[in-house]
């Protein structure tokens, strides 16, 4: 029987450990896991967060922070990666300590969400949760824990990862590898390491339903998997007066088309708005938030870049004052972009790619196969023709009944309990 820990008033509290190399809360995965872990305490129990200090330093938690390496063992992990291709296999003796760690806590149930990130050695820690006998659960944030070395291929256009993997496509992609492809090695690496866990104490939950089906091609297949979508703050990311973000961006009379990324890369189709532009009408106008200063120089004169932010509630102002916006991600598992956008009843035209139309339901959006550009302006025109009010109601109820964090994290938090109560 697991550990108990006494609470003041004489009931039992259970233990939550959760993982991910992140913990600062402008990431969606380190805001993810401090937010169920608040959800946690709430319901009576113990929550410790588990993340690299040599990637976050000293962090603070309502959960209690539970600090894994150092600068130095990140730079060698990192090193160790580039060289010799072996991402997630150093980090030695930083994934001993945290075990210890481990031990001390003694949780009742371990949540993994990502353990890529140059902080962990996967081999010796599923050589100890194997053994451990505690159950585990495993968000599925990407695709590296079943590919040899990406974590996504769709832009690729790459399968081998249902056979094995080498001759990787993508060994200069992240965790690039400067020398060395060692892709058939890692992938043979994690299905012994990941497969070692006991099928009744690993849960895998896939955030996409796409990425559920991908994975029933991989060597996790015969593993149970539970999935549970990503939620947002719908209280943060509602309808605003778009009046005042129009006229401080000169957005006045101008039917605007927005696109959003944390980090602007190919797969997230900038290329594509770029091509867009160009078939823009007169009174049309794209703006992209997220570019980078190199990336806004040299814009064509229809596009308007705006650097990132971390001021959510200015976020949910731009959504609220596009008139669409438009996701043309070539790879993703669940994009929060489209869920933002959405609860702020702003219709979504995306392609079909990855889990991307999962959150776009019929009277929300339009979904259009990848690379069509006149697909997407021709649904972007349906929109604006018919106006956005026609949409925005159908969007705000599909995202308080499909998007609100609370009700997704509670989906977590009955995962739990399901485990725990098995476990006794």
């Amino acid at each position: 029987m697991a550990r108990t820990v006494q609470t003041t008033g004489g009931l039992t509290m259970k233990t939550l450990l959760q993982i991910n190399p992140v913990l600062r809360k402008s990431t969606s995965t380190g805001r993810i896991m401090q937010e169920i872990g608040d959800l946690a305490m709430a319901n009576g129990w113990k929550s410790y967060v588990a993340y690299s200090r040599g990637r976050d330093g000293n962090m603070q938690s309502t959960s209690i922070p539970v600090p894994v390496g150092d600068r130095m063992s990140v730079a060698w992990h990192g090193l160790v990666t580039r060289l010799a291709d072996r991402h997630g296999l150093a980090s030695d003796r930083a994934t001993r300590q945290f075990i210890k760690d481990v031990e001390r806590i003694d949780p009742d149930v371990i949540h993994i969400h990502n353990i890529h990130g140059y902080f962990l050695n996967y081999r010796i820690l599923f050589d100890y949760l194997s053994r451990s006998g505690k159950p585990v659960i495993w968000t599925v944030h990407d695709c590296w824990l079943y590919t040899g070395h990406c974590y996504y291929y769709t832009a690729a256009g790459c399968d081998r990862w249902k056979t094995g993997c080498g001759r990787c496509p993508q060994r200069n992609r992240f965790p690039a590898s400067w020398l060395i492809d060692r892709s058939g090695g890692n992938w043979e690496d994690k299905r012994t390491a990941f497969t070692s866990m006991p099928k009744d104490r690993l849960v895998i939950v896939p955030v996409s339903e796409w990425i559920r089906e991908e994975m029933s091609s991989s060597f996790l297949k015969d593993y149970r998997f539970e999935v549970i979508h990503n939620g947002i703050d719908t209280e943060t990311f509602t309808i605003y007066d778009g009046t005042s973000v129009r006229k401080k961006y000169g957005l006045e009379n101008r039917r605007v088309i927005l696109g959003a990324a944390s980090i602007w890369t190919p797969e997230k189709g900038l290329g594509d708005f770029i091509g867009m532009s160009g078939r823009l009408r007169g009174n049309e106008m794209i703006v992209l938030v997220g570019l980078s200063p190199e990336q806004s120089k040299g814009l064509p004169r229809n596009i308007l870049g705006i650097s990132r932010t971390d001021n959510v509630r200015e976020l949910a102002a731009l959504y609220s004052a596009a008139d669409v916006f438009v996701n043309p991600t070539w790879q993703d598992n669940y994009p929060t972009v489209n869920l933002e956008a959405i609860s702020c009843g702003t219709p979504v035209v995306t392609y079909r790619t990855g889990g991307s139309p999962e959150s776009v339901a019929p009277g929300t959006g339009y979904v259009v196969a990848p690379g069509d550009i006149s697909g997407i302006l021709d649904a972007v025109r349906l929109i604006g023709d018919a106006g956005k009010t026609g949409y925005s109601e159908a969007c705000r109820r599909h995202a308080l009944a499909n998007f609100r964090k609370e009700d997704r994290y509670a989906d977590y938090l009955e995962l739990y309990d399901g485990l725990v109560s098995v476990k006794h």
